[in-house]
């Protein structure tokens, strides 16, 4: 298995081979001098690079007036877009996690059909490029679009990557060497058992993405060129699923096909009953047609296996509790429900492109888009003597900005006699976690503790670590499971944070065995049937919501419940402070 860092300089070589092939690399990394050594080793392939801001502006990127240069010489001056610059060559984006909706829909058009309208006189440049999207985001924070990651062939995260063992750098190809190596990518053809391998693998681990299974075959491909094979290998198609599926996965794969397999095995004696009737010499052409619906090989089955296990010796991190936290995502939720929910505003937030409008109601000026939205009008306005300028309402442009709520999660802990003490302190643990975490991004966490017939606010939002410390230490367990009722509480809770313009979380931490009613008496029926109502409530709400079960064997009655509140699901018998708290985390970035 290799490591992140070696699959970094492998990347550079498939780069440096087929930088427009591959598609184009994401880079999860933040600023700092194991990323920068990566960008300089990148730099000195002899590629055509050109650096991309999040903040470019249209003219910028597809080509347009010069805008200073225009008022300077009196007359019109167009720029090269930079997309045009790009041409044969990669295009790095700093920042990409912050472009907005409008660049990267003009990017991915760009990319896609390999040209460039122009924003003057309707010309149209053809440029095919790589893109190397450096993605800066933290954990708690929405990274790369997934329409840009799509169509980036090799993900790489080099974020845990330390600076001694960046040192360890691989040497690139000389003219020669790459001229030889690309003359013998060129002469490579694979063979439909390889296309099948990597189709097979690629649902196996859930990538549904049609262009990943022709991103890994063209990574294969360069990997054979650099290793001087003009035939596929099996350690090509592994290396490619690695690079390409890998941090693509979406589910374990699952051992259906063996138990098919071995189940004609376990009745030998229906072969017997049954025996097959000898064919027909007479008819040729049948026996024919049905070739290529022949059953695969063994070799090809084993070649399949042998890359999977490739595959699944390089699966990022965690990746098992964030298939399982994602089992329900096809399920659409209401966009109220999303943590950081971006809200528009005249005044404060991240820039948005400006848009045509008058400076009222709060809204500021745009100088520069109002200045250019009057430039090209000058030579047929009037001017009054003196006058260098016209401008006029039609003209104005104002600012705009976006800028995320804050989200608060709202813990349900059960305090119930069947949660262990021990779980209880674990809870407790992810609390704090939660909160030590959560200064920087204005975010804040809600305890809330049921047991016996009471649900009681155990801790008001906040983002105190040492507040929650206090309230959180004295939380004593035992009594009955009021599920209901703290279905009822949070949702209260949720609508009041909702109405202050905070972003709530719901996560239960609980069996979901219910045994208290709405009212606060015995009998498991009714309050199950209570506990049912109570969380259909929720799901009308439109609130994010997780729910972690806690039993040692789950019955069912847990995910039931989340099912009903569109909730996430995720079993836990063996609960872990930090487990627990990277569930709460991944639920509201998502």
């Amino acid at each position: 298995m290799r490591n992140a860092w070696d699959l970094a300089q492998l990347t550079l070589l498939l780069v440096q081979v087929d930088p427009l092939g591959v598609g184009g690399i994401w880079l999860k990394a933040g600023y700092g001098p194991v990323r920068q050594a990566w960008l300089s080793q990148l730099q000195s392939l002899g590629l055509s690079i050109q650096r991309m801001p999040h903040h470019i502006d249209n003219e910028r990127l597809l080509g347009g007036i010069d805008f200073s240069a225009t008022l300077a010489q009196g007359h019109l001056v167009e720029q090269t877009g930079l997309l045009a610059q790009a041409d044969q060559g990669l295009l790095v984006m700093a920042m990409a996690e912050k472009l907005s909706a409008q660049t990267l829909a003009m990017l991915l058009q760009a990319h896609d059909q390999g040209e460039i309208q122009g924003l003057t006189l309707g010309q149209t440049h053809s440029s095919r490029f790589g893109m190397v999207a450096l993605d800066e985001s933290s954990p708690d924070e929405p990274g790369v679009a997934h329409k840009l990651k799509e169509r980036l062939g090799i993900w790489l995260d080099i974020d845990a990557v330390d600076l001694a063992q960046s040192k360890d750098t691989i040497e690139h190809l000389t003219p020669e060497e790459l001229r030889r190596v690309r003359s013998r990518l060129s002469a490579i053809e694979p063979s439909q058992e390889h296309i099948h391998t990597l189709c097979e693998v690629a649902w196996a681990l859930g990538v549904d993405s049609l262009r990943a299974p022709l991103l890994a075959l063209r990574v294969a491909c360069a990997h054979a060129a650099i290793h001087e094979r003009t035939v596929l290998a099996q350690d090509d198609l592994g290396v490619a699923a690695q690079m390409v599926f890998s941090p693509r996965a979406t589910r374990m794969p699952s051992n259906a096909s063996n138990e098919e397999e071995q189940a004609p095995a376990q009745n030998p004696e229906s072969n017997k009953e049954h025996p097959k009737e000898p064919q027909d010499d007479s008819t040729p052409n049948d026996s024919n047609e049905d070739q290529p619906s022949s059953p695969p090989t063994p070799q090809s089955e084993a070649l399949e296996d042998t890359v999977l296990a490739a595959a699944l010796a390089n699966l990022p991190p965690k990746l098992l509790d964030q298939l399982l936290l994602g089992a329900n995502q096809s399920r659409q939720q209401p966009s109220s429900g999303n943590s950081g929910q971006a809200k528009m505003s005249k005044q404060r937030g991240r820039p948005l492109s400006p848009r045509q409008g008058r400076p009222s109601a709060g809204a500021r000026l745009h100088l520069l888009a109002t200045l250019r939205a009057a430039a090209p009008k000058q030579k047929i306005r009037k001017k009054h003597p003196g006058q260098t300028i016209s401008i006029r309402s039609e003209d104005f442009f104002i600012q705009r900005f976006a800028h995320k709520s804050a989200s608060c999660i709202i813990v349900a802990m059960d305090a119930s006699g069947s949660a262990a003490l021990a779980r209880l302190a674990e809870a407790k643990g992810a609390v704090e976690i939660l909160l030590q975490q959560s200064y920087a991004r204005r975010d804040s966490v809600c305890v809330i503790a049921f047991r016996g017939s009471q649900c009681q606010t155990l801790l008001p939002a906040t983002r105190s670590l040492v507040r929650a410390k206090k309230a959180l230490a004295g939380l004593p367990g035992g009594g009955g499971t009021p599920i209901a009722k703290a279905l009822k509480h949070a949702s209260d809770q949720a609508q009041t944070l909702n109405r202050q313009g905070i972003t709530p979380i719901l996560v239960m931490m609980s069996d979901g065995k219910a045994n208290v009613t709405l009212q606060g008496l015995g009998g498991r029926q009714q309050a199950q049937m209570d506990a049912l109502q109570c969380a259909k409530h929720w799901a009308t709400l439109g609130f994010a919501a997780l729910w972690i079960d806690t039993s040692l064997q789950p019955t069912g009655h847990a995910q039931e419940l989340a099912s009903l509140m569109n909730a996430r699901y995720l079993p836990m018998p063996y609960m872990a402070s930090e487990r627990m708290a990277d569930a709460m985390k991944f639920v509201a970035k998502n």
